[in-house]
């Protein structure tokens, strides 16, 4: 973190524009004795940026010990926690990780790193296409069309009467969408 607050910017700022996030991890330089308990303040900025990991449906990760993540070398400041780590919510398999000071080389920050198991899956996989210039797009075309002609766009006077004009619109698309494209079957890799 940077005096102008780029650590909590950037996500707050991107949030509506990630999804599905699994861990978020990095020195953020923030000094606080929620995940400091050697350093006897809590940081201004704790609850926003709880509120942005919170945004991304993720908490804070604890370490397996309790060691700093940033080592100084200067013998007057405190060796730190300022590198973090925040993993999915109720991720029991995740819910931890491990700091490893004797990996930091030259750096001065410890290496963090966790455990995420990847099962391999067959996952038969279905793709639905429409070819270009087809008799089968032609009809998909013409039928949106036919559906754009006929919305009633006269009662949108709030944004929750919008929002089920698009949901009705989304499905009629899915269904003449389903009702035109061929289905091809993906091999497994």
């Amino acid at each position: 973190m940077d005096l102008s607050q780029l650590a909590l910017k950037y996500p707050k700022d991107t949030e509506i524009n990630m999804n599905d996030v699994l861990i978020m991890t990095g020195d953020f330089n923030i000094k606080d004795i929620s995940w400091d308990p050697d350093y006897p303040y809590h940081s201004h900025h704790n609850q926003a940026f709880f509120d942005i990991a919170d945004s991304f449906y993720l908490e804070l990760s604890r370490p397996t010990e309790q060691i700093p993540t940033r080592y100084s070398d200067n013998q007057w400041d405190l060796n730190l926690v300022i590198n973090l780590m925040f993993l999915r919510l109720k991720s029991l398999e995740y819910d931890n990780y491990t700091i490893h000071p004797d990996l930091r080389l030259t750096s001065d920050h410890a290496l963090l790193t966790v455990d995420i198991s990847i099962f391999k899956k067959q996952i038969q996989t279905r793709k639905y296409t429409l070819i270009k210039n087809s008799k089968e797009e032609n009809k998909f075309i013409n039928k949106l069309i036919e559906i754009i002609k006929e919305m009633n766009t006269a009662n949108i006077h709030n944004k929750f009467v919008l929002e089920q004009i698009i949901q009705d619109f989304a499905s009629i698309i899915e269904k003449i969408w389903y009702k035109h494209s061929k289905s091809s079957t993906l091999p497994n890799t």
